[in-house]
């Protein structure tokens, strides 16, 4: 998506985005995202990582005003077994069934977030980075969706080199993070689309949900946004 000052923003599936930090969209971004539909904006950071940096542009709260901004983290920040597993944060696909295991409330609370904005419009999902977190979530929405492995697997990819080129613009926010040739990079993406393609296969997004409180009304308005094929 060309939204001005967005990073790393793409469309998932039906009526159903992602991107990194909100706070990078400029005010006329902000504009294209509404005028393309987008009506409801999910954050899946931690409540503490939702700050303006000096970098970022100076926009009115009036640029969003008619875009709902909802908080639904994918995670219980700074739970000790998800760090000995993962590190300070997310940033593996290898991880992200253990997020599915150790946090089903907060997943089903991101869908519910997302049924409960798709009468309004489309929904627009954010993270940080809009790879690792978004991209859970995004696979899960493609495999509700009915996408097929290696398309779950690319949409991985698209965002990890996405954030990959801003890193290389603009250089990476802290230590952990590098930017990475293509000798280096894709050999790690073809795996780690993979990988993402089979997290989603084993979690079986749909009984996943519902096993862990989704109602299937709920179920039924995301399936409905993402443009999946509602049985009658």
């Amino acid at each position: 998506m060309d939204w001005d000052g967005a990073v790393n923003a793409w469309h998932v599936s039906g009526g159903i985005y992602r991107m990194g930090r909100r706070e990078w969209l400029t005010a006329a971004g902000w504009r294209q995202a509404f005028d393309d539909g987008v009506r409801t904006v999910i954050d899946l950071r931690n409540a503490a990582e939702g700050r303006r940096r000096d970098t970022d542009p100076l926009v009115p709260a009036a640029c969003w005003a008619d875009i709902d901004v909802v908080q639904a983290p994918t995670e219980e920040p700074g739970d000790p077994r998800f760090i000995a597993v993962t590190g300070p944060y997310l940033n593996d696909p290898a991880h992200y069934a253990e997020n599915a295991r150790l946090f089903p409330e907060k997943l089903v609370g991101v869908f519910r977030a997302i049924a409960c904005a798709a009468p309004k419009g489309d929904v627009l999902l954010h993270c940080a980075a809009g790879r690792d977190r978004s991209g859970m979530v995004a696979a899960m929405v493609q495999d509700l969706a009915g996408d097929s492995d290696e398309a779950i697997a690319e949409g991985y990819r698209r965002a990890a080199r996405g954030i990959n080129e801003r890193y290389r613009t603009h250089g990476p926010p802290h230590s952990r993070e590098r930017y990475l040739d293509a000798a280096e990079l894709e050999p790690l993406l073809e795996q780690r689309g993979l990988t993402v393609a089979g997290f989603v296969r084993g979690l079986d997004t749909r009984n996943y949900l519902l096993a862990n409180g989704l109602s299937p009304a709920e179920l039924e308005a995301v399936l409905v946004l993402s443009g999946a094929e509602v049985a009658g």
